[in-house]
């Protein structure tokens, strides 16, 4: 992974999405965005999930989970994380990473399509989707009620990876049964794109100044990206980091929603160690709204500092 160094932030709402969002509290406001070089990363809030805590850290002491939950003033009977879907615009490029929950997932989710026409975003404008990868929350947005990809005019890319896993026939009766949902929405959802997928490998330039970086273990072909605009990257780390409290304070913890939880760990700890010594710029998909911020020690741990 190359080093990666602060990003200035600067707003960029105009005209009316201006207007409408500057009326709202910060963690309301439908869309953020960042300078990167000559490029503008945009923030587009897709709502947020409500996750038992069974479900998200089943194998963590109980007591110690709820602590740290009730110090960083978050309900304890269950995880609500945001939803944030990263917009790059760059030259003639208009690129989203993840396509958010679509409106069949989650009550609390699915709110992309509004948040984005608030912020002057029009579908049809997106030329490319990059998945990071294919749990519902990131792929299920893809296609509309009418049976409809939502994205008309845009190329899609995912790492090879992650497509052969989910559109593996076998692959939903190697799921535990609490998931095998996910597996039939995937694979449901990824046939529309048979025909128009472009696969990727790690290291590779998938467009522009994106590059792909391996970070395996929330799913067997899960990709964050690094966004280079001359001489101040960003990474986006998809749900390589999940939780804006737990991950920087336990990341040895091992997550319920990590497919490969050890393996979770093992990039959750690198991918940590990295941005605190490169004091680097990083935004995720459940962090606070609008997800972005750094990384800083904190004594054998971690801590999300979000940008302001």
């Amino acid at each position: 992974m190359a080093p990666l160094d602060l990003t200035r932030r600067t707003l960029m709402q105009t005209g009316v999405a201006a207007a409408a969002t500057a009326l709202l509290p910060m963690g309301l406001r439908p869309a953020q965005a960042l300078q990167i070089g000559d490029s503008v990363l945009t923030t587009v809030s897709d709502g947020n999930l409500v996750l038992p805590l069974d479900f998200s850290y089943p194998d963590v002491p109980r007591d110690e989970l709820v602590a740290l939950l009730e110090a960083n003033g978050q309900p304890t009977d269950s995880l609500m994380p945001d939803c944030n879907v990263p917009i790059l615009k760059s030259g003639d490029r208009l690129i989203m990473f993840d396509v958010g929950s679509g409106a069949n997932f989650m009550p609390t989710a699915g709110r992309l399509l509004d948040n984005m026409a608030d912020a002057g975003f029009d579908p049809a404008d997106i030329t490319d989707v990059v998945f990071t990868h294919g749990h519902p929350d990131h792929l299920w947005g893809l296609v509309d009620d009418f049976d409809e990809i939502v994205f008309p005019n845009a190329s899609f890319y995912m790492g090879r990876a992650e497509w052969e896993f989910w559109r593996d026939p076998g692959t939903v009766d190697a799921m535990p049964e609490a998931r095998k949902t996910f597996a039939v929405g995937a694979q449901n959802r990824l046939a529309y794109l048979e025909d128009m997928i472009n696969l990727f490998e790690p290291g590779a330039e998938v467009l522009p100044g994106v590059e792909a970086v391996d970070t395996a273990g929330h799913t067997p072909g899960h990709m964050s990206f690094m966004l280079h605009g001359g001489s101040e990257p960003v990474l986006i780390a998809g749900d390589a980091i999940l939780h804006f409290a737990v991950s920087f304070a336990h990341p040895g913890w091992p997550s319920g929603s990590d497919q490969d939880p050890e393996m979770g760990i093992k990039t959750r700890m690198k991918l940590l160690d990295r941005l605190a010594a490169d004091k680097a710029a990083l935004t995720a998909y459940h962090l606070p709204t609008p997800g972005e911020g750094r990384v800083e020690r904190d004594g054998t741990a971690y801590r999300f500092v979000a940008e302001s």
